[in-house]
């Protein structure tokens, strides 16, 4: 079997079970609830048993939880850069966040589209596409997204405010954890926070979340029924580390490493890892990828997910486009699920390097590549606005924000743009100089 190419046998099987269960019901059979039971039984003991099938140990070898370990498997790196913040950093951090924004926004409402999808929408509305601005019109205007804004909001008529978006709103969770608990968090602390803070969540975050109300320990909530232990999640929750430390990916993987355990595990943690790294050095060179190739010294050299990225980096010349994009992850990846850690992040190594130094190209051409698209945009839009700064970004992405990100965390319906500046400058300023 081809690595990335994942058995699908049971695809279909509980919507079949359920539409078999419920005729049955209907033409009066007796015992159903009972077979449905037994079913649900043999399943459960079938899926232990698949998860607990030993990990291959070379594998397991190259690619530790262990903070520790991680640090012995890295390649020689750019560890610090900084001892005090640069007199460009407020325009950068600016750039990044608002980039960040941008890119979500833009991605938010055709999240997890195919490209084939995208293209037809944007054929219909008559948009230039790869897009230069957002979206003329949502599909299901009235729909909300994560209860919050409805997704005519994510429109340039109807946005008064960067909308709802789990991924901003860990940024600023990531901000309110620095504030109460300071740069000494522990995973305990985020647990607390997480529970304090967080309504929902998805994939491992709704698993760790679940866990930690019913009690499990933060450094285990992952452990508990969690397939997505690769996932995207750890990864979208980066920004924050890279912000409060520029210029010190290594502080700032740490940061990401506290963080990514709750709720993920080996490649999982690594993206996250990689990415605060990445966010951290952009803050600091002239170019998006300098900042990959040090955020790519902070994770085992040996793990998928670097193995991954450096073949990213390699071909990175032969894509030029979205298209040439989403075909090689197509092919590469075959069945891997559309919010996977490692595929999303090939996807925003190759937008970066699609689109240069033009912010709408970079944007633009990450979200029509498909899969987790408003997280590869928002990644990619913080690392680009890092390095360029807020000036570089053309204003018609950011005139609607008018100041404000709204949210769904708990007791935190919005938050001003310049107070969050404001306020991961302030963070920043006592950890590099520390």
């Amino acid at each position: 079997m081809k690595l990335f190419d994942y058995p699908q046998a049971l695809a279909g099987w509980e919507r079949k079970l359920n539409a078999y269960a419920q005729q049955k019901v209907e033409f009066g059979a007796p015992g159903v609830v009972e077979k449905v039971a037994e079913i649900e039984s043999v399943l459960q003991q079938k899926l232990a048993e698949l998860d607990a099938l030993p990990d291959d140990p070379q594998l397991a070898q190259a690619e530790p939880d262990d903070l520790g370990a991680i640090r012995q498997l890295r390649p020689p790196g750019t560890r610090r850069m900084w001892t005090r913040l640069a007199a460009d950093f407020p325009e950068r951090l600016a750039g990044s966040w608002l980039g960040r924004c941008a890119g979500c926004t833009l991605g938010s409402i055709v999240e997890g589209w195919t490209v084939e999808r995208m293209e037809r929408w944007a054929d219909y509305l008559g948009d230039a596409y790869p897009l230069q601005d957002y979206w003329s019109q949502a599909e299901q205007p009235h729909n909300h997204k994560y209860e919050t804004s409805l997704r005519a909001d994510f429109t340039p008529a109807q946005m008064n405010g960067v909308p709802t978006d789990d991924d901003l709103n860990y940024t600023l969770l990531g901000l309110l954890i620095l504030e109460e608990y300071g740069s000494g968090f522990t995973t305990d602390d985020l647990g607390k926070a997480w529970v304090q803070y967080l309504p929902f969540a998805f994939t491992a975050e709704g698993i760790a979340l679940a866990n930690l109300r019913q009690g499990v320990a933060p450094l285990r909530a992952a452990e508990v029924g969690n397939p997505y232990l690769n996932w995207i999640g750890a990864d979208i929750r980066s920004d924050p580390w890279g912000y409060a430390a520029p210029g010190m990916p290594e502080k700032a993987a740490e940061f990401a490493h506290r963080d990514a355990v709750v709720s993920h595990r080996r490649n999982g943690i690594f993206a996250a890892m990689f990415f605060s790294a990445a966010i951290s050095a952009a803050f600091a060179v002239d170019s998006p990828l300098e900042a990959l190739h040090i955020g790519l010294q902070e994770i085992p050299a040996d793990c998928l997910l670097a193995r991954e990225i450096r073949w990213a980096l390699d071909i990175a010349p032969s894509i030029a486009n979205y298209r040439d994009a989403a075909a090689a992850v197509e092919q590469r990846y075959t069945t891997m699920g559309g919010a996977h850690a490692i595929n999303n992040t090939v996807l925003t190594i190759w937008g970066l390097t699609i689109g240069g130094d033009n912010f709408s190209k970079v944007i633009g051409e990450t979200v029509a590549m498909g899969k987790d698209n408003d997280c590869t945009a928002a990644t990619a839009g913080s690392i680009w606005g890092a390095v360029y700064g807020e000036s570089a970004i053309p204003k018609h992405w950011t005139k609607n924000f008018n100041n404000t990100v709204h949210s769904f965390l708990y007791g935190k319906p919005s938050f001003a743009i310049d107070d969050v500046l404001a306020r991961f400058i302030r963070q920043a300023e006592g950890i590099v100089s520390s």
